[in-house]
């Protein structure tokens, strides 16, 4: 699993509660009542009342850990399709492009780093947006829960806005200071891809917030099923526009910006079927942009990370040239599709956490257990990740390009850094 969001999402809690939850070996007090008389009672009178207790409560609080495992299947298995949208987009377009121009597929590369990878910047609003709403829910206050979702759904929109005039107006010189001199006839492809997904930052901001709301709430199905119509909008798309019409990297472009407005309009409808209104702004308050700070800070410190890590990968890969670099698109792209499998354990975590650990059904031992479930499912889906991640790119190099010289660069890499993935 995501053991890295996991911390953060504890980071902050009260310091007893946490090391409570990693001891195994720390007992659970109990009271019994009757009679206006307390006794002391034994380590197995405290583990009979604690099971008896158990019983009552819902959800995973009352599940084996094999059963506990099942149900987080359940969840995490729409949960994964939510998180796979996104890549999977992404790899459309490298698919699509690809087999019709390999200069194009090598401008992907600075695009996709100015649309898709300065998006992760933003992942704190996921992340702030899951856990106040996941916690305000466990205190069965929905005029909470709404006033967090609008005051979120005001800071994506601002952010939004802000990243539209960020890349109308330097778009290009970051294009150009990244890609370098050597490879200047890449750039108006790739100025063109990002000006044109650039549209597309509120919706992608927006449909974040509500998407998390969703899954803050339990909900995986919702979000799911918009995302899935986009992931088919975009592939329509760039089929008709890019092989049919020739539009190209222009056409990959328009259809993955129309699909990701579709998506957060109908993440915004599917959290108005809960009872709430998706479409209610609020500007925050001091002590609003207070409490999200403390949630995102720690959040944007790891994506800023992250972020410029691949960017830089991606930076060193440009300078080698314009095979190279589409190579590294093929590469990434796949890699990037495999990474993303992780989250949604973390974002499990994020949802049902809290009602162990704030809840009427507060639980240490059940929060230890959703844990050790959590760890075995990221394992398995790693080892399982790492084997798909470095066998397609060797296996089906054809897929992403007819070009026999990328297809020789593509086979000479080894993804090995998918396994890495669950962490």
């Amino acid at each position: 699993m995501d053991v890295c969001s996991l911390a953060l999402f504890l980071k902050g809690r009260d310091p007893k509660m946490l090391a409570e939850l990693l001891d195994d070996n720390e007992e659970l007090a109990s009271e019994s009542g009757g009679n206006n008389s307390s006794v002391s009672l034994s380590k197995e009178e405290d583990e009979e009342e604690e099971e008896a207790v158990e019983v009552k409560t819902d959800g995973l609080a009352n599940q084996s850990l094999w059963n506990q495992i099942k149900e987080i299947m359940m969840f995490t298995g729409p949960a994964t399709g939510i998180w796979i949208c996104g890549p999977l987009m992404s790899l459309i377009d490298t698919a699509v492009i690809g087999q019709g121009s390999s200069v194009e597929l090598a401008a992907l590369g600075p695009g996709t780093v100015l649309c898709d990878n300065m998006s992760y910047i933003f992942m704190f609003l996921s992340i702030s947006t899951s856990n106040m709403v996941a916690t305000s829910l466990t205190k069965q206050d929905k005029n909470v829960v709404q006033h967090q979702i609008s005051i979120l759904l005001f800071v994506g929109l601002t952010c939004g806005f802000l990243m539209i005039l960020f890349t109308k107006f330097f778009g290009l010189q970051a294009l150009t200071a990244f890609a370098g001199p050597k490879n200047a006839h890449i750039l108006p492809a790739a100025n063109t891809y990002a000006q044109i997904r650039g549209l597309a930052w509120p919706a992608v901001l927006i449909g974040w917030v509500a998407q998390s709301a969703s899954l803050g709430m339990k909900d995986s199905w919702g979000p799911l099923k918009a995302l899935a119509a986009a992931s088919v909008i975009n592939g329509i798309g760039d089929v008709v526009l890019c092989t049919f019409l020739g539009y190209g990297i222009a056409g990959a472009a328009w259809a993955t910006m129309v699909s990701q407005v579709v998506a957060a309009y109908m993440m915004i409808m599917s959290l108005n079927k809960k009872g709430y209104n998706g479409f209610a702004l609020s500007i925050p308050s001091p002590d609003d942009l207070l409490e999200i700070f403390g949630l995102a800070a720690p959040v944007f410190v790891m994506m800023i990370s992250k972020v410029a890590f691949y960017t830089l990968i991606t930076y060193f890969a440009t300078s080698m040239g314009t095979l190279t670099l589409a190579a590294h698109q093929v590469m990434v792209q796949t890699f990037l599709m495999c990474s993303v499998w992780g989250e949604p354990l973390s974002q499990t975590a994020q949802s049902f956490m809290p009602e162990f650990l704030y809840g009427i059904t507060r639980s240490l031992a059940k929060a230890r257990m959703l844990l050790k479930s959590l760890v075995i499912i990221g394992g398995i889906l790693g080892l399982f990740l790492a084997a798909v991640g470095t066998s397609v790119p060797l296996l089906f190099p054809n897929f992403f390009t007819p070009d026999q010289t990328i297809v020789r660069e593509v086979s000479s890499c080894f993804n090995f850094s998918s396994t890495l993935t669950v962490c």
